[in-house]
């Protein structure tokens, strides 16, 4: 597919169009590049000049990705009737990359409305080498000028992974846009995040032409470096922490997002292409119950199809290793086990400490 684009820098904003008309889109899907649709390193200055060398070909999916997103787009596009699938990437990665990048997306047969890059080869020099690894403000800034083109009445789910602090800055894009810390504690709290004071201003500016309302539905957070799940228990039930991308699945599929075989192709690519075993996928299937995170229902739904299949044994009892189910939020918002939950989220979440 040959794209006409358009590109615009904002600050450390690179941001490339791909589509000539209005986005007039009220769901759009947003998700993070690195360590989370491909298995870059770009966190240190040689991992960053290897990302921009690597040919398009080379560059590696994280497991399951790419079905995953066709997968979405397939459902969306059925359900609205429309040709055109509304998803949008945002890396850490220089804007140089931006052509093999859209190579690679092509080749998985995903198409974006738009990427937003990181001019990071400005930071290339020893006075700004700390802000090559800092990508809160630039983030938080790309999600909002992403914001300002969309309507008014939005709904949005993102994906993110625990090595830039992905959770911290789609939670806080969505108090940002929600008004729910004031002007004061905001600039306080950038501040005490270590931003720096351009990303700031850009930030302050940018809310201001944003509608105020919460436009974030869903967050997804891929333990790319095995943070504790537990911790994510802070940004509440909104923000799922998931270790691969067939829980990502169960969890869209549970939200009627994705249906079953949907589900039953990623498991299987998995599998056939990344040498998943059967037995580690389902432990991990059973992990995703204990915490709790997924209702009996869709797991029941989705163990029936395994059997159809002839990937599990007739008897074969899905709850064995997830007996232990304890209910994690103490305010009762998790329905329960037999039934899905809702994606609620803490009044107040503390962005500064690190607990538990």
């Amino acid at each position: 597919m040959s794209w006409k684009n358009r590109s615009y820098t904002t600050g450390e904003i690179v941001s490339f169009d791909y589509i000539q008309t209005d986005l007039n889109f009220q769901q759009t899907f947003v998700w993070d590049l690195d360590k989370t649709y491909l298995d870059t390193k770009i966190d240190s200055l040689w991992g960053l000049i290897n990302a921009v060398v690597e040919r398009s070909f080379t560059k590696k999916n994280i497991p399951g990705t790419n079905v995953l997103i066709r997968a979405l787009a397939k459902n969306w596009q059925k359900e609205k009737g429309l040709t055109k699938f509304p998803i949008f990437f945002i890396t850490a990665s220089p804007p140089q990359m931006e052509e093999r990048i859209i190579e690679k997306l092509n080749f998985d047969e995903i198409y974006p409305l738009g990427c937003y890059f990181k001019n990071n080869l400005i930071n290339l020099k020893p006075s700004r080498w700390h802000r090559l690894k800092r990508h809160v403000g630039y983030k938080i800034s790309a999600l909002l000028l992403l914001r300002t083109k969309l309507p008014e009445n939005l709904e949005q789910v993102l994906w993110g992974d625990d090595s830039e602090s992905d959770a911290i800055i789609y939670n806080l894009y969505s108090d940002i846009c929600a008004r729910r810390i004031s002007a004061v504690e905001l600039k306080i709290l950038l501040k005490k995040l270590g931003m720096a004071q351009d990303n700031m201003d850009l930030i302050l500016q940018l809310q201001s032409q944003v509608p105020a309302m919460d436009p974030v539905k869903k967050i997804y957070i891929n333990l790319a470096i095995d943070t504790d799940h537990d911790y994510y228990l802070k940004f509440g039930r909104r923000t799922v922490a998931t270790y691969n991308t067939f829980q990502i699945a169960l969890d869209l599929f549970q939200d009627g997002r994705i249906n079953v075989d949907d589900v039953y192709d990623v498991y299987i690519e998995m599998v056939k292409h990344y040498q998943y075993s059967h037995e580690e996928l389902l432990k991990s299937m059973q992990e995703f119950i204990k915490r709790p995170q997924i209702g009996r229902q869709a797991t029941e739904e989705f163990v029936s199809f395994l059997k159809t299949k002839l990937v599990v044994a007739q008897e074969f009892d899905y709850m064995s290793a997830a007996k232990e189910v304890v209910a994690v939020d103490s305010d009762s918002r998790v329905r329960d086990l037999e039934g899905q939950f809702e994606p609620w989220l803490q009044e107040r979440i503390d962005y500064l400490n690190e607990y538990r």
